[in-house]
Parts: C-alpha cells; structure tokens; sequence
C-alpha cells in the first residue's frame, strides 16, 4: 500500500538556508547600515536576485569571489553573474520556492559552492563560498589514502598467506595450544587490517565521486534475501533471528545493484553484530510516492543520543561497542551514508538505550 510520503526528518529534507537580512529602504537607516557593513565584512558571499534573477545585493566577498569590480554586480543577471546555466537554474528553482546548492568552478584555480533559497519578500537569496583550499586538502588526502592502501596490500596478502601455511603446519604439529591461539589470533588481525584499508580506499574513492554509481532498474526483494542468505552462517553462530518483511510487488528502485547490497550488507551485519543472542533483526520496506524507505531493526542495546548524530562519521566509535570489544573499523556506516546519497537518497537513525536501533533509508523508485 502506497503512503503519503517518507517519513524523513526534517533536517535531512534539504541543505538550504534561511538569511534574514532584508533589503534597506532608501533611507538607509542606522539598522540597515549596521547590517550592510557586516555583509560586506563577511567572508562569504551574499546576494540577493528579484523575481527576474537580477542581482539586487551583492556585498563586497560576492565581487571578490567572482572576481567583479566592487558595485560591478548590481543589475546583472544570474547567468551574467556566474557564466553558468546551472547555477541560473538553481537560481530559479530558489524564486519559485526550492532550496539547492551545487559547486562550480569560474576559473581553473577556483572551485565556488554557491547555496540558494527562497527570500521572503520575492526573489531568492545566494551565498558563495569559496572551498578551492578544501579540495584541494581532499585530493592531497585521497592521493595519500590510495598510495597508502597500495603499499599496505601486498605485504599483508603476504602475511596472510604465511600465516595461514603456518596454520595448516602447525594442524599436523605437536604444539602447544597457546601456539596455535596467537598464530589464529595474528590471521585473525590481519584480516581486520585488510578489512580496513578496502573501506577506507572504497570510501575515499566514493568522497571523490571517483567511483561510478549506476542507475539501473533494482528490484529490492530478490535483494534482500540474496543479503540475508550471505549472512545466515553469521547470524546464526551470533544466535540472532533474521527476518524479512519485503513485499515482492514494490516497484523497483534506481541504482547500483552491487552498491546497494554493499549498503544492505553493512547495515545488516552492523544489526547482527550489536544484537543479543536469541534477539531478532527484522528487514522491512515501505513504497510512498516517489521512494522506497528501507528500514533495518535490532533488538540490541541501543545509540545514546550523544552519539547518534555522529555515527555516520567516518572511525566514529561508539563507547559502548568498544567495551563490548565488538567495534568495527568504524568506516561501514560512512560507506552506506555515501552510497545512499550516491543514489539521490538519505539514510537516518533512530534509537533507544536498552531497546535497540532501527536504521532507514529512502531510495528513489525507478
């Protein structure tokens, strides 16, 4: 049954913003003065475009990020202001009521995000601020990450590999237990390590936007169970139930097939991993008119509410998991924030101390 629309917090309905610096009148009063000075002494730029996506305002960081004379910007067009017809367009979305934000690039050396949203009066306000020293941070860091991870894989394969000949030497050797514990215990780490440095390459390529995401057809249920079969032998040696409530009549999604079981991957192992034995994690999915929202319920012993709005960042651990020494890499809730983003989508939380954690996701239909 088709429902009136997700239910998706409200902060993760959109990324604009609301300025509530108005347009003086020509007396240009003490008020109005004091705040044309701070406009103008901001590092980020601010204008203002009427109906007919002309600029009104400009202060003096929007001439200096677009690299204008000061004043120059007063009267011109969107496309006149920025050379680019994206940015028109997300000008005009903004005068008829929709929030947005893209980044654009007016010169090689410059990379600008420019952020719009509906201004009271008419017309639709637009701040500019310059990330060029971001990316260029971030490419230095992807850069380190995958030259890191290359170096790091072949003698950790190498290691594996020995200790595991070393694992079946010692399974026809008379040793001592304890041996054979440190020797399963090294394999054991290792793994973990190699573990690591996959996440970490995968998600850095994903912040790069590196990594293609495909737009295919997905149908969800065949999904699922081919997600739950993968992961019965886990859950079973953790004593948790799994169980699907996955209509096989939903429409499908768009995206990447492999991406998405990635996604379902993560959060279901992480529902299993923190899950009591004899407890139940249960999969369901919902159709409203534009999406699909996904939900995945433990029965486990819950986020605090500190931590909640911070486990999707990337090495984030929540106290509890390491007391319980069952922290991951701290890089699966990252991975699964991106790719469902990827897709046009949103991920979010909600949980209780002592009564377990529910995680859900909107995906567009195809």
């Amino acid at each position: 049954m088709q429902r009136q629309g997700p239910p998706l917090p409200s902060p993760l309905l959109g990324t604009g913003r609301t300025y509530a610096w108005s347009m003086p009148d020509e007396r240009r009063d003490a008020p109005a003065d004091e705040m044309s000075r701070i406009a103008d002494d901001a590092s980020i730029g601010l204008m203002l475009f009427d109906a007919s996506l002309h600029a009104r305002i400009a202060n003096a960081a929007a001439h200096h990020l677009l690299e204008r004379r000061p004043g120059s910007l007063i009267g011109r067009s969107a496309m006149e202001t920025f050379i680019d017809h994206r940015v028109e367009a997300t000008v005009r979305d903004a005068v008829d009521g929709r929030s947005g934000a893209l980044q654009t690039d007016p010169s090689d050396r410059t990379s600008l995000v420019v952020r719009t949203s509906p201004a009271s009066a008419g017309g639709a306000w637009v701040t500019i601020e310059d990330v060029t020293e971001l990316q260029r941070l971030r490419r230095i860091r992807s850069e380190f990450i995958d030259n890191l991870s290359h170096e790091l894989r072949t003698p950790l394969a190498s290691v594996r590999l020995l200790t595991e000949m070393l694992m079946n030497d010692l399974a026809e050797a008379d040793v001592p237990e304890r041996v054979r514990k440190r020797v399963a215990t090294i394999d054991v780490e290792t793994g973990h390590l190699v573990q690591m440095i996959n996440e970490l390459l995968d998600l850095s390529r994903m912040e790069q936007a590196s990594t293609q995401v495909r737009h295919d057809e997905v149908v969800l249920a065949p999904l699922v169970d081919a997600t739950l079969q993968r992961l019965q032998t886990f859950a079973e040696r953790q004593g948790v139930s799994l169980i699907a409530q996955v209509p096989t009549d939903l429409p499908p999604v768009r995206g990447d097939e492999e991406r998405l079981d990635q996604l379902l991957m993560n959060l279901l192992h992480n529902a299993i991993k923190f899950s009591p034995d004899g407890g139940t994690v249960t999969i369901t999915a919902e159709e409203y008119p534009d999406v699909l929202v996904v939900s995945i319920a433990d029965e486990g012993v819950g986020i605090p509410a500190r931590d909640q709005v911070r486990v999707f960042e990337r090495f984030y651990k929540v106290d509890r998991a390491r007391q319980r020494g069952l922290g991951g890499t701290g890089l699966g809730l990252a991975i699964a924030r991106h790719i469902a983003e990827a897709h046009g989508g949103r991920i979010w939380l909600d949980s209780t101390e002592g009564k377990g954690s529910t995680f859900s996701l909107s995906l567009p239909l195809a």
